[in-house]
């Protein structure tokens, strides 16, 4: 008389069906608990995009790239030693629209760099006055 119990390889097969089930599902749960903290994150910082970022040949990466969002950096202006704060939305816009070097912070408050950028235009258009003079006094 044979036995009502199942053959062996059918038992195991089962269970290998039952443990890849439960393994999938913990991924899943995972996948969906990263996805949470990603956007109770994005609530509170505004997150990188690395797609965005300029290309760079170190072997090493940012610190806010390593911790996926920007935070708030303190800063003292190199012209005029005040205090300055460089926001997240200000570093976004240079690293990811402007797509400046990642590895560049600011140094300069705005209206230091106001002046700065004033200054330039001057010296620039000085300069093509200078050049504009000299060829005419030439021909």
């Amino acid at each position: 008389m044979k036995s009502p119990r199942a053959p062996r390889g059918e038992v195991l097969q089962r269970r290998r069906v039952k443990d890849d089930a439960k393994a999938a599902a913990k991924v899943r749960e995972q996948a969906d608990d990263r996805v949470r903290s990603l956007q109770e994150l994005a609530k509170q910082h505004i997150l990188v995009n690395t797609d965005n970022l300029c290309p760079t040949t170190s072997y090493d990466t940012p610190d806010f790239v390593q911790r996926g969002h920007y935070i708030d950096r303190l800063f003292n202006c190199k012209t005029c030693g005040a205090p300055q704060v460089w926001t997240e939305t200000q570093q976004k816009w240079w690293y990811e629209s402007a797509k400046g070097d990642v590895w560049t912070v600011a140094v300069m408050c705005r209206s230091c760099r106001k002046r700065e950028h004033a200054r330039r235009t001057l010296a620039r258009a000085t300069h093509l006055a200078g050049i504009a003079a000299k060829s005419k006094n030439a021909l």
